[in-house]
């Protein structure tokens, strides 16, 4: 099984790099709606082949795990924006950027459950230390509020930047260039590293998320892993319109708190929510706060008077 799914990721990435985006573009609507549909289709089908091979119940816990991971990742959207739109980096060369970001992203997701299959298998007190990152961060981002994030002055980012001398400008769709003897990254790798930093940071939360729904390192991985090859296509589909969804942060919110009240109340209390009601609550909570963002609108911003 774990030859099967590999088989389909290296197939999607060498069908997206190879033949679908082998030249840098700019991302049109319609393609980004074709090939969100196709990896959405593509994870149904694998999750079918779930069901076949290892019964309703897993197929069960990957479809669930998949949305939540979906939902989850909206966020990502909303800060990659913010990201591509602070370095100013060209709409020709963002998908450049989401495909490698999105390839680091498989290894280091890979780690992060390698590692919390570990925990979860040694301790059985783990999943009260997931549930509290869960809630802490649900109640962090019901009282935040709205306004920029910078994601490129994360860690991360500051020390690519001491590390690596930089050009000024971008050389197309490099992320280094030769100049007079010397290797100089271009800022397109730095909007690359303030990317994947980004995924880490988003990580912690989505990881012990997953590990509330299912402790299968199988279906973990590989609903993570669906759900993260739909995301570039997502992006360049909601890009348009991402501000408008303004409550779907609170949507979000609500989610971790029930995936982190979820867990903490089976290890308190023995209180066991079925999968089923877990995948229902998902759908009702982020689809939900879509719908209310599209009938009660943001107010547009108060255009300000010019000083006497």
């Amino acid at each position: 099984m774990w030859v099967t799914f590999v088989a389909c990721v290296v197939g999607v990435l060498a069908l997206d790099l190879g033949v679908v985006n082998r030249h840098a573009h700019v991302q049109t609507m319609r393609s980004a709606g074709l090939w969100a549909g196709f990896c959405i289709a593509l994870a149904l089908g694998f999750n079918l082949w779930i069901w076949h091979e290892l019964g309703a119940g897993k197929a069960l816990d990957f479809a669930t795990g998949y949305v939540l991971e979906e939902a989850l990742s909206i966020d990502n959207l909303f800060v990659f924006l913010i990201l591509f739109r602070s370095l100013g980096v060209p709409a020709a060369y963002q998908h450049r950027v989401l495909f490698w970001g999105i390839l680091g992203a498989v290894v280091t997701r890979g780690l992060f459950i390698a590692a919390g299959t570990a925990l979860v298998q040694t301790f059985s007190w783990i999943f009260w230390v997931f549930g509290g990152i869960l809630v802490a961060t649900g109640i962090k981002l019901l009282a935040k509020e709205e306004g920029d994030a910078h994601p490129e002055r994360n860690p991360i980012a500051r020390l690519c930047m001491r590390l690596f001398p930089m050009t000024g400008d971008y050389r197309g769709s490099a992320f280094f260039v030769v100049e007079n003897g010397r290797r100089l990254a271009t800022p397109l790798f730095l909007a690359l590293v303030a990317a994947e930093g980004t995924d880490i940071v988003f990580a912690v939360d989505s990881i012990p998320a997953i590990f509330g729904i299912t402790s299968d390192p199988f279906i973990v991985y590989t609903s993570n892993i669906f759900a993260i090859l739909g995301l570039r296509s997502l992006y360049f589909l909601l890009s348009g319109f991402m501000g408008r969804f303004h409550y779907l942060r609170i949507g979000l919110a609500l989610v971790l708190l029930f995936i982190g009240g979820k867990m903490l109340a089976n290890e308190a209390f023995g209180w066991h929510v079925p999968t089923a009601w877990s995948l229902l609550v998902l759908v009702i909570l982020v689809g939900g706060s879509a719908v209310a963002s599209v009938i009660w609108p943001a107010p547009a911003p108060k255009a300000q008077l010019p000083e006497p």
